[in-house]
């Protein structure tokens, strides 16, 4: 026995000697061994193209595995060299090496009672392991945390915990529970999880908010009064709109950054806890490590931006609604057919050149057929209790298909509150939009608060926030309460602080939602 345990480390030496001698940049389950827990550590690693062409340090970055997973986890289902290599080919980020560490069911951190010190491991013995074999820039500002579910815990308590070693934190549906959730969890979830890490087995309720759980929350540490420790931390926090208990976590988890003042990125997509939301993450995640590993502002998100469009005066009339101007958007043949067509009311501030642009942009998007045919009716404010008077009157004068499932009701900015108000229990649309909600938190608990799930059955609502909004906490509650009453919903958080440029940006998006509510 003692004999192989002296071989082993040689034929590692040897394969990794191997390895470097004949240019392979991309190996799988390497292996460290840790004094600290006393057994080999096995990690892959990803080289940059150019690292035999010369002698060049890089900057690395560290991504860890979600529970259940293993070391090979991003390079088979991330596939991050691929992606890596287009992007830097690109000249989207710069060269770096990626690590991949094993982490097994740790969380990343060191268990309560000491039996498995892993967060010890991996600063005082892996990253100077890897310093010392790669030609890595060895510093804080050139080091990023990326990971996923529990990975993405780690991404952001290793460097909370160190910060000093870390300087940038890339969390993706991070597997954090509030405190109320964690009273809560399921007995056996909670021993064999969190109560083996944190302290607490076999309790319940407040006794599982142990003094050493407050010491590795996130929540607690961005709690505490002395946050300039963490002041050169880049953070970028990304999570699918179709998450369960993680939905409330990270949204909370924003929600506190925006009232303290902590500057991060958030992002809300389409998507749940999987693989290919976690590689659609990618290109933006990288893009910020890259510029931070630069020193950069971060240059932002990958974004196209609809592309200006034309549609004949024929097509762009007015009505007078209320004793007010309504804009009108129909499709090209609308006078040479007697068909009716299904609507999306939109209800806000536009002036008329921006009635115009969206006109422009769902005529196109029609004649290509990406989305239905259908019309477009830009109404400037819509008075509580008055919607269906209003849309009737509309109604008579354009040629409507007639039923619930071919309306949806759009409210922008200041409109949005009352437009959701509107929806509430009434099946009149197929769909509602909020769009840059100026949304009051005050009142959405009790608007959403006697919510009949069976009378919203056949209403889906979909809400479009601004991460930097002033009212990112109202729009992150209606999101939450939705998916607390399990209420069909799509919700998105973008890069930005409103305005209608990103309401153009998230355009697509809106359009191709109303047309499969159309089609449903």
């Amino acid at each position: 026995m003692k004999k192989s345990l002296l071989i082993l480390p040689l034929l590692l030496h040897s394969i990794y000697s191997f390895s470097m001698d004949n240019e392979v940049r991309v190996m799988e389950s390497l292996s460290m061994y840790s004094k600290i827990l006393g057994r080999e550590i096995k990690y892959s690693i990803s080289l940059p193209t150019d690292y035999f062409r010369g002698s060049r340090s890089y900057p690395v970055v560290y991504l860890l595995h979600g529970l259940g997973d293993d070391e090979t986890s991003w390079l088979e289902y991330g596939t991050i060299t691929r992606l890596s290599d287009k992007y830097v080919k690109e000249k989207e980020i710069v060269p770096m090496i990626f690590v991949m560490p094993q982490g097994f069911r740790t969380y990343y951190v060191n268990d309560y009672a000491g039996t498995f010190m892993y967060q010890d491991m991996f600063v005082k013995e892996f990253i100077p392991y890897i310093d010392s074999c790669y030609r890595t820039i060895a510093d804080k500002q050139h080091r990023a945390a990326m990971g996923y579910s529990m990975g993405g815990f780690g991404a952001l308590i290793l460097p909370l915990k160190n910060p000093d070693i870390f300087a940038v934190s890339v969390p993706l549906s991070i597997s954090i529970r509030t405190d109320d959730q964690y009273m809560n969890e399921n007995a056996r979830e909670w021993d064999e999880q969190w109560g083996k890490l944190f302290g607490g087995v076999g309790t319940t309720g407040k006794d599982r908010i142990t003094d050493y759980y407050k010491q590795n929350n996130p929540f607690y540490i961005f709690e505490g009064k002395d946050l300039s420790e963490l002041s050169e931390l880049n953070i970028y926090i990304d999570n699918g709109d179709d998450e369960n208990t993680l939905c409330r976590s990270n949204e909370e988890l924003h929600i506190l950054l925006s009232n303290i003042g902590f500057p991060h990125e958030f992002r809300v997509r389409d998507g749940g806890h999987t693989f290919q939301y976690w590689r659609s993450a990618i290109p933006n995640a990288f893009r910020f490590i890259s510029d931070a590993f630069e020193s950069k502002p971060y240059r932002g998100d990958v974004v196209t931006k609809p592309a200006p469009a034309h549609i004949t005066d024929q097509q762009f009339r007015s009505l007078i609604i209320n004793n007010k101007a309504t804009f009108v958007y129909v499709p090209g043949d609308y006078d040479n057919s007697t068909r009716l067509y299904p609507v999306i009311y939109f209800v806000g501030t536009f002036t008329k050149s921006q009635c115009q642009s969206v006109a422009g942009f769902v005529n196109r998007e029609s004649e290509k057929n990406n989305i239905c045919q259908m019309l477009v009716v830009f109404i400037p404010e819509i008075t509580a209790g008055e919607t269906k008077t209003t849309i009737s009157q509309i109604e008579e004068k354009l040629r409507i298909r007639k039923g619930y499932r071919f309306r949806v009701l759009a409210g922008y900015q200041n409109e949005a509150f009352k437009v959701l108000s509107s929806v509430i229990n009434e099946e009149q649309f197929t769909g509602c939009i909020l769009s840059d909600g100026f949304i009051p938190k005050e009142s959405i608990s009790k608007l959403l608060s006697d919510i009949n799930t069976e009378k919203m059955k056949s209403t889906s609502l979909f809400i479009d926030a601004p991460d930097k909004s002033t009212y990112f906490e109202a729009n992150g509650n209606v999101h939450m309460i939705l998916r607390d009453k399990e209420i069909q919903h799509e919700y998105r958080v973008r890069e930005g602080g409103g305005g209608f440029e990103w309401f153009m940006a998230g355009l697509p998006d809106i359009l191709s939602y109303s047309s499969k509510r159309f089609h449903k």
